[in-house]
């Protein structure tokens, strides 16, 4: 029994660090009693829901677009001029600070939406798949869950981000009023467009849609690349947690 555990947990680091073959897998898979490629992958599927929950869970929370610099979403394209002339514009920090805030507190509203979507994704996966995704970069999940899901997260994000940019989220302003306030005054400030451009806005959804995704699946892959490059951590709780071991 003590033999079979080793080789299984063997198995799984394989499948897991990506430190053996195809070939090589199948070899421990054949000569261990009750495991098999299916047994092997459901291993794969369970840590994949493992690190796609923690990365909705991070983000789906107060401050975790907002604080964290490496997803926090910033202004649209159209809109970037404004920080150069930020001190031109009456309350253009406070106006642009609430803004931010807004757009943030709307991604983190809408991060939960992602679950049941990754889920779908990790349990119709294949062997083939999954042997794609072991023998693959230490991103090959994310790049699989891309994929497979971001059509269907981005149909499913925008009418949540719609519903939050439209919420009264901070100080009884929305996001979208926040962003029509900042941008009326700048352009007020612009003296109809005399002293600069006057700006003309598309509106925040699509912006704060696509930087949203692209921030959920960034966190995905850094836990992945932690799966892939810690065994240390994942032996003591990813492992327990995908075989129930005490």
């Amino acid at each position: 029994m003590k033999k079979i555990l080793i080789s299984i947990t063997f198995a799984t680091l394989c499948l897991l660090y990506s430190s053996c073959s195809k070939e090589q897998l199948q070899n421990i898979i054949k000569n261990v009693p009750g495991i098999s490629n299916e047994d092997a992958i459901a291993a794969l599927k369970e840590a994949l829901s493992i690190s796609t929950d923690t990365s909705v869970s991070i983000l789906n929370k107060l401050d975790g677009y907002y604080k964290d610099e490496a997803v926090k979403i910033l202004l649209p394209q159209e809109a970037q001029v404004i920080y150069s002339n930020l001190s031109k514009v009456p309350g253009g920090n406070q106006l642009l600070e609430n803004t931010i805030l807004t757009m943030n507190r709307a991604a983190e509203d809408a991060a939960s939406e992602a679950k049941p979507i990754f889920i779908n994704a990790i349990t119709s996966m294949t062997i083939q798949d999954g042997m794609a995704i072991i023998e693959g970069s230490d991103t090959a999940a994310t790049a699989y869950l891309h994929q497979k899901t971001y059509s269907s997260l981005y149909t499913a994000f925008q009418p949540k981000i719609n519903q939050s940019l439209s919420k009264p989220i901070v100080l009884g302003i929305s996001a979208e009023s926040a962003y029509q306030n900042l941008i009326n005054a700048y352009n007020t400030a612009s003296l109809g467009g005399v002293l600069w451009p006057q700006i003309n806005t598309n509106g925040l959804s699509a912006h704060v849609t696509a930087k949203g995704l692209n921030g959920l699946f960034l966190k995905v892959s850094e836990q992945e690349k932690e799966i892939r490059n810690d065994p240390l951590a994942q032996v003591t709780d990813l492992l327990k947690k995908v075989f129930g071991r005490k």
